[in-house]
């Protein structure tokens, strides 16, 4: 049985705590937070020893897997000390997105993965869920044919006023990664953005995308929306017919082109999710598996190799908008980042 920690015991590392527990082949041994109060009242909860020091926890723990769920800037500055510190402990590691808020400490917590040989997985928890997994095998089986067209929207209800681009790099990790899941590679990336009313961050962005196969793309993200609607829709288009996922999970709408048949795949049928928040524990549960299988760290699903290329592509949306619309090339992964 695989033993897991949780660094950062805010309301999202309590989400990883609670998919750890819930998993047969896990047990949630300790939790960590620099408040100590956080860290002992979330370690009572959940019955397991509370620290706030990282180190300490590896020195009196004996812990395999370990989730860093950590704030800051952005949604990602507080992850890269923590991390790098698992890493050199020979810790596999979860870390939610972005890896960092800053695109070199990305690359780094890459290299460094590689270098010491440890899984180093994001939390992208978008595509982990029934709805992706169907959509990818009509992709996969030829249904669509020669893909063509992506188009993606993620949009809520978020007023925080931090940075300039928080809306970007705290929220698209997960609208990128999506797209390339399905449609691979990014090559060229264009973006406007606009800011709301009483707004000083470009809370509004509309970036068009080209991937690496020639197909082409386009993002519209908002914080300016409300979170009681759908917040996410995604549709995908070949040659050969399309499909659109609703609500992140609610159902897969597949079209065959010159056919009147639709195919609808609700949530229910598949496993009947039941909200947003399961969608940590789909994600927690595929990493799991994939330890317990004794996965090679290049295999992971939602990798951190898939969270910088995701971050790639942001820095790149930002640096468009920054230069007027401008086209910008995606830089292309390293190769010492493969394993």
């Amino acid at each position: 049985m695989l033993k897991a920690a949780v660094v950062g015991v805010n309301n999202i590392g309590k989400n990883h705590c609670r998919a750890y527990q819930q998993n047969k082949d896990v047990q949630l041994v300790a939790v960590c937070d620099l408040n100590r109060d956080l860290a002992v009242t979330v370690g009572q909860e959940f019955g397991v020893k509370a620290f706030t020091d990282i180190e300490t926890m590896f020195e009196k723990e004996e812990i395999d897997v370990v989730s860093i769920a950590t704030g800051g800037q952005e949604k990602g500055s507080h992850h890269y000390e923590p991390a790098m510190i698992a890493m050199e402990a020979g810790k596999d590691i979860l870390v939610e997105k972005p890896l960092s808020n800053k695109i070199d400490e990305a690359r780094e917590l890459v290299e460094y993965a590689r270098k010491k040989g440890v899984r180093l997985a994001c939390n992208l928890n978008h595509r982990f869920v029934p709805v992706a997994y169907r959509a990818k095998e009509l992709i996969n089986d030829g249904s669509l044919g020669t893909l063509l067209f992506v188009n993606m929207k993620l949009t809520i209800g978020n007023p925080i006023e931090s940075s300039p681009w928080i809306h970007m790099r705290a929220l698209h990790p997960h609208s990128i990664d999506v797209m390339r899941y399905f449609a691979g590679n990014i090559k060229r990336v264009q973006s406007f953005m606009t800011k709301a009313p009483d707004r000083t961050v470009w809370s509004t962005a509309s970036i068009n995308l080209e991937f690496e196969s020639g197909a082409v793309g386009h993002l519209t993200g908002s914080y300016d929306m409300d979170n009681i609607h759908p917040i996410e829709s995604c549709e995908v288009a070949g040659n050969k017919g399309r499909f659109i996922i609703d609500n992140v999970f609610e159902s897969l709408s597949y079209y065959p082109h010159r056919k009147n048949e639709i195919t609808v795949v609700q949530n229910s049928i598949l496993t009947g999710m039941n909200g947003f928040n399961e969608t940590f524990k789909e994600r927690i549960n595929k990493f799991v598996s994939e330890l317990k299988n004794n996965i090679h760290p290049s295999e992971i699903m939602g990798s951190g190799l898939d969270a910088l290329a995701a971050q790639e592509v942001i820095e790149a949306a930002i640096r468009s908008q920054m230069e007027n619309g401008a086209v910008i090339d995606i830089p292309k992964i390293k190769e010492q980042f493969i394993y």
